[in-house]
């Protein structure tokens, strides 16, 4: 199964968009819209039975639809089975489906696979948009992802990166994989976040959710095959471990005072307090969606900051500059230091704006008929914000491809959702709720990585230093990176 799980990402990944249809058709025979009569949206010529499907394929989906986007318009109408999807292109067009009409396209489109993975879609990023979502929610930003939570993981935070830091160290010189190590210590600390201090099968918990976010992005997939046996199994032994590990945080509540972010959910399922009741069923769909969307996406975007530095030498350079200027001989001692970093944030901005951890925005659904610039959108329709695209618009962003942290240096735009030229974590009631806690890894484990060490390519070879995106929900290179690093002695720069 380990070779089937390997092989994931691409079988699952290239069909998902073929099999909008087959979960579309349903979808459209349900709701009987009758596009005739209706004032949609442009976009390509159809075919019979599979509509606009044959036009998506032939490179990574972000790619192909704003390729398409460029001919059709920033708001444009694809036809999959029976039903209707709109593609968001433009901020203009972002800024009305997720502000202006927000609460009209809060809605998810409901999935099996979702409510197979997520425990009937009792996860925050799934869950349809109605009481326990809001509730969920506001769980979410008042205490589990709160700034005074993120900040009582601080000290997590600076052992697991000096941890890397240590290891890297003992291979100066040498070739290291920065994609593997990276990713492990973003595991770490989301591991530790969690579950707190002890947790005795955090290894086999890790190992498991990075088979299931495989599995996850082919979620329309699972629509298909909801009964096959190796997605069961894998959510069997998911379920068996987590509920292991709530069993042993349930016996020490009241024991200690613990800070993780599972010792908070029990808490607040013990108040009884609720509106909705949450359940142990509805914990562990929330711990899955910590770990799925809090792991893997940090580790890209360090691993995507690393590569631009690599390739644009005089950015790493200003960069090194900077925080060695900042931290001084002793270096990293507070994490208030962390704030005077202004071109290292801008840095991390761009390398968000060309490499969005969602090049494609979770799938909305229209709750209410309303007109968009123009057009009409019938309820139902599904609606994907291409934020990769957006982006890269040359009407917002000057030499768009280009990567340039100086143009955010005195630039008031940031990546919380007020901007929507620069939406990589969405934007209105569906925003990622734990961006603080995402981005706080993410500064301090590169500015240790551009204090401790100047960075070479193996052989010096700029060939080496592959650029291309994965195939995948979420953006990651397709290759490793690995570089060799080089010590930096402070002293001997003094």
């Amino acid at each position: 199964m380990d070779y089937l799980i390997s092989f994931l990402p691409f079988l699952l990944y290239s069909l998902t968009f073929i099999l909008f249809v087959a979960q579309f058709v349903k979808v459209g025979k349900r709701s009987k819209i009758s596009v005739k009569t209706l004032n949609l949206p442009p976009g390509p010529w159809k075919l019979p039975l599979i509509g606009s499907i044959h036009h998506l394929v032939g490179s990574l989906p972000h790619y192909r639809l704003r390729e398409l986007s460029q001919k059709h318009g920033p708001l444009m109408h694809l036809k999959l089975g029976e039903a209707s999807t709109v593609v968001v292109s433009s901020s203009e067009v972002a800024k009305d489906v997720m502000k202006t009409y927000d609460a009209m396209f809060a809605q998810r489109p409901h999935q099996i696979g979702a409510d197979i993975m997520c425990y009937g879609s009792t996860d925050i990023a799934t869950a349809p948009y109605g009481g326990y979502w809001k509730q969920l929610r506001r769980i979410c930003s008042q205490e589990l992802l709160s700034n005074a939570r993120v900040r009582s993981f601080r000290s997590i935070r600076e052992e697991e990166v000096a941890n890397l830091v240590r290891y890297i160290e003992t291979k100066t010189g040498s070739c290291v994989n920065l994609s593997e190590k990276v990713a492990c210590m973003t595991s770490a600390i989301t591991a530790r976040a969690a579950f707190g201090e002890k947790c005795k099968d955090q290894e086999e918990f890790i190992s498991l959710v990075k088979k299931l976010v495989k599995v996850s992005e082919g979620v329309l997939i699972l629509d298909l095959f909801p009964s096959h046996k190796w997605i069961h199994e894998l959510h069997r032994k998911y379920d068996v471990i987590i509920g292991n590990i709530i069993r042993e945080a349930e016996k020490s509540i009241g024991e200690e005072e613990v800070n993780s972010l599972l010792s908070v959910l029990l808490k607040i399922k013990n108040q009884g307090a609720l509106q909705h009741p949450l359940t142990i069923q509805n914990i562990k769909a929330v711990m899955l969606n910590m770990f799925g969307a809090g792991t893997d996406t940090s580790s890209a975007v360090i691993e995507w900051a690393m590569s631009e530095m690599m390739e644009n030498p005089k950015v790493m350079s200003k960069a090194q500059e900077e925080v060695r200027r900042v931290f001084g001989s002793k270096g990293y001692t507070k994490e208030e230091s962390l704030e005077e970093l202004k071109f290292l944030k801008a840095v991390i901005k761009e390398t968000l704006r060309l490499h969005p951890p969602f090049p494609l925005l979770l799938p909305r659904e229209c709750r209410e008929s309303c007109e968009v610039k123009g057009y009409r959108i019938p309820v139902g329709t599904k609606v994907i914000v291409n934020a990769w695209a957006i982006a890269r618009d040359p009407e917002c962003w000057s030499d768009a491809e280009k990567f340039y942290p100086e143009r955010f240096m005195d630039s008031p735009i940031d990546y919380k959702g007020f901007h929507h030229e620069l939406i990589p974590f969405g934007a209105g009631r569906r925003i990622c709720p734990g961006i603080s806690f995402g981005v706080s890894s993410i500064e301090l484990c590169l500015a240790q990585l551009l204090y401790h060490f100047n960075w070479e390519l193996p052989n010096e070879n700029k060939e080496n230093l592959e650029m291309t995106e994965a195939l995948g929900a979420y953006s990651r290179r397709k290759t490793d990176l690995v570089l060799v690093p080089i010590s930096y002695n402070p002293l001997s720069h003094s």
